[in-house]
Order: structure tokens, then sequence, then C-alpha cells
């Protein structure tokens, strides 16, 4: 019974009328003045269907592929929806492509800005049962709603986008890591400390801490000083995170984790994972969890209390990015935001967090 309840629940978090496919970056003619227009970078080890275009697949390339894509967003956006074109992109109504460009690595990099706030880029890598369109419009909601000053980058790693494809997915990331690892490598080249964010979500988080260990073992800690690190209920085994983070080292901000106990779809992986638990569902009322955490020098935060808009609550951090800035999990929050290492729980109303510990509170954050 158990097993068919947490098969159920991957089938509600994967099952939707008509997935996009690649006619919604069909390019439109330009957006009406009323629209807000944000340009977005991709690196993708996802093959093209055709050199010319930028349409891709779920095989596997060894290269990586790059584009560009000018996205507007409808004047009825509602904050951590995607309007998505059905059945054809609409600027008034429905996110659409209004500009594109196949690149190279060179032609990629010379492309990103390079002034002021500008110059900051966040790299996003997305989860288990994404195909490119869906990570790239979810990315520029992202964007638009945290208005945060920087270049949004989607590194797309080959998921199949299909329930079947838990494995394959598995197996795609970790194939993509090399390429995630030079891409970080070239975007810090001649940037300052902080300038890379990199956002990983679910799968995506396994796949970025595995970048960061390749970063560590290649003696790179010129690229890890760097970069600010944030992962979203990422589906990594919890003694396998312990080992990465054992050559990592700690990370200056701490690298940070957001995390739900409630996490159904990560209860399922904790099911095929033999009963280990996930990193993304670690309880951080739990004392053992809060010492290893601030042994290891990572801050977890709880942001149960933020609405998921998925059955399985895997999405929470969707609502997150439209509290920036107000909230940046990446620095600090109000007053009573810590930016050091440990365990603390996100209040959604105040926007801050708080230590479920008092003691350990009042030692981190004195009043």
């Amino acid at each position: 019974m158990k097993r068919f309840s947490l098969f159920l629940i991957m089938a509600m978090l994967t099952s939707c009328a008509g997935r996009p496919g690649p006619e919604v970056l069909e390019t439109v003619s330009k957006a009406p003045a009323t629209t807000n227009t944000i340009t977005v970078y991709s690196a993708t080890t996802r093959p093209r269907k055709d050199p010319a275009q930028n349409i891709f697949t779920n095989g596997r390339s060894i290269s990586t592929n790059y584009a560009r894509f000018t996205i507007s967003i409808p004047p009825t956006h509602k904050s951590g929806q995607i309007e998505w074109p059905r059945p054809k992109p609409d600027p008034q109504k429905t996110f659409a492509v209004t500009g594109q460009a196949v690149l190279n690595r060179e032609s990629f990099l010379k492309a990103l800005p390079d002034k002021d706030q500008e110059r900051r880029v966040v790299v996003f890598v997305h989860g288990y049962n994404y195909n490119f369109q869906e990570s790239l419009f979810r990315l520029a909601q992202l964007r638009a709603d945290s208005n945060l000053p920087a270049t949004p980058i989607l590194f797309s790693w080959p998921s199949q986008a299909a329930l079947a494809g838990y494995i394959a997915d598995k197996d795609s990331a970790t194939f993509s890591r090399d390429n995630l690892t030079q891409l970080l490598i070239d975007l810090t080249k001649d940037r300052r400390r902080g300038e890379v964010m990199v956002f990983g979500h679910s799968m995506g988080g396994w796949l970025t801490t595995e970048a960061l260990r390749q970063l560590k073992l290649e003696g790179r800690e010129d690229v890890l000083a760097k970069l600010t690190v944030v992962l979203a209920a990422p589906d990594i085994d919890a003694d396998v995170f312990i080992s990465q983070l054992n050559v990592i080292g700690k990370m200056s901000p701490p690298l940070t984790v957001l995390v739900s106990p409630d996490d159904r779809a990560l209860e399922a992986s904790t099911f095929l994972g033999s009963g280990v638990p996930r990193v993304g569902a670690l309880d951080v009322r739990d004392e053992f969890v809060r010492e290893a955490a601030v042994k290891a020098g990572v801050r977890l935060i709880d942001i149960s209390a933020l609405k998921a808009s998925d059955p399985g609550n895997h999405d929470r951090f969707i609502a997150l990015a439209s509290m920036n800035p107000n909230f940046d999990v990446a620095t600090n929050g109000k007053a009573n935001s810590v930016g050091k290492a440990g365990a603390f729980v996100f209040d959604a109303i105040g926007a801050t967090l708080s230590s479920p510990f008092r003691l350990a509170s009042r030692a981190v954050n004195p009043q």
C-alpha cells in the first residue's frame, strides 16, 4: 500500500494536460511596451534537433550547447505562475519568446553583461522531469518575480521529462557534471567574490554539489570562493551529501539548503533509495541535524511555511522568489536573520529567519 501511494504521488507530480513542447519557443513579433522583457541565456548538455535552431532533445551531448532567449512576461502575469502559450504565444496574455540566437562558447561569454550589478549572474540547475522549455520558462518566471539584479543563466541537463525516467535522469545529471564545472570556471573568470550564484533544485542539487566537489578535487578554490550556492529541496542521499561536503569543505557564504520535512516527492525518492533520507526533507528541529549543519558549515532553512503550488510540496522555492529583495537566502534577511551555518526556520509572514533552538539562537544572534 505504501509503495502504491508513493508512486501515486509521483504520478501526480508529473502528470499534466499537454506539457509544453518546442512550439512554445517559436519567435513572435516584438512584445508590446506594456510587457516586461527578460533575456535568459542557456548552456545545455542536450543536443540540438537542428544545428541552426534552438530546439533541444532529451539526448546527451558531450559538448555544451549555448543559446540566448528574449522572453516577454505578460501584463497580467501572476507571481509564481507561468502563463503558458495555449495554443500559441500571445505577449499580452502569455509568456512569449520575442527573440533568440544560437551561440557558441565564445559568443555566449562575450554576450554576458559586464557592467556594475549586471555582472552578477544566477545559474539555475533544474530538477528531475523537466524538458528544456519548462526549465527555460521557469527561470524567466523566477527572474521576473524576484526582480533580482542579475543575469539569468539556465543550465539544462538532458532530463527525460517522464515519470519512468528517474534512473535515466540521475545518470544524465551525473553525465553533465563536467560541463557544469566548466561553465562555473568560465563564469567566475574576471569576476569578483559572490558575483556568481548557483541555484540547484531537486536532482539539480545533486548535480550542483557534484560540480562543487569536482572543483575542489581540481584545486579550483579560486572558483569556489566566488560562488554563492543555494540548493532547494535537493534530492541527495543524506550520507552521500556528508561525503560530498567532506571534500568540498566549508564555503563562504555558507552553502544554503532549503528544506521541507513534508516534501512528498522526496519521500518517494527516499523509498526508492531504500529508506535513506534525502537532504531536502531533513527536520531542522532535530538537534542532531542542527549540530551536523554547524559542523559542516551549512545553512539549513526550513521553508515549510511557504505555500507550495504542486501536490508534493516540492516547489516551495517558487514562492520564495517573489519575496526578494525583502529576503535573500544567499545573504541576509531582516534584522533577526542569521548569515551563519546552522538550522533555521523561515517565517513567511515576516520574511525572517529564526532558530528553532533558543539557546542556539542566543549564541549565534545575541539580543
